[in-house]
């Protein structure tokens, strides 16, 4: 860029993208400075090499927003805690609560703990899970039927 460039020839892009021919290095640094911009050569490998106009600053910006851009999210996994015998009110709350977080593309694990002898009615959690993944339909899709390990009931939702 600018003084860096060796070659006594380029060929130069103006600022607006036209073309102004092949010139002296010198030349081509006048123009670039007359415009208050930087000679930027952006094909060193052609004879002669390609030289362009421009802010490089507002260049190397715009390059940098580009990758941000284009960075991937991360999925994190997210739990919703809930026992046989959540009320009504409470289940509403924690299904939001689920539907922010796959909103937000994020995994989301559905327990139903069970505590003492609450084990004995296996059915109840099950009901609960079914009204949440129900509720859930229509913003994320389930990974697997809910399947149980020890004293709780886990289900897996993805974002669709």
């Amino acid at each position: 860029m600018n003084e860096q460039i060796r070659i006594p020839q380029v060929r130069v892009i103006g600022a607006d993208g036209a073309q102004l021919g092949v010139m002296q290095t010198e030349q081509a640094l006048t123009l670039a400075r007359e415009a208050e911009l930087d000679l930027v050569e952006v094909a060193p490998t052609e004879r002669p090499p390609v030289c362009r106009i421009m802010d490089f600053g507002k260049f190397k910006y715009q390059q940098n927003k580009r990758l941000h851009k284009n960075h991937a999210h991360q999925t994190k996994i997210k739990e919703i805690r809930l026992r046989p015998k959540t009320d009504a009110h409470d289940l509403l709350t924690k299904t939001n609560h689920a539907r922010e977080f796959l909103a937000e593309k994020n995994k989301v694990v559905i327990s139903v703990v069970f505590k003492g002898r609450e084990i004995a009615h296996m059915e109840e959690g099950r009901k609960v899970v079914e009204k949440m993944i129900k509720s859930l339909e229509d913003v994320g899709k389930l990974d697997g039927n809910p399947s149980t390990m020890g004293k709780r009931i886990i289900c897996t939702m993805s974002p669709k």
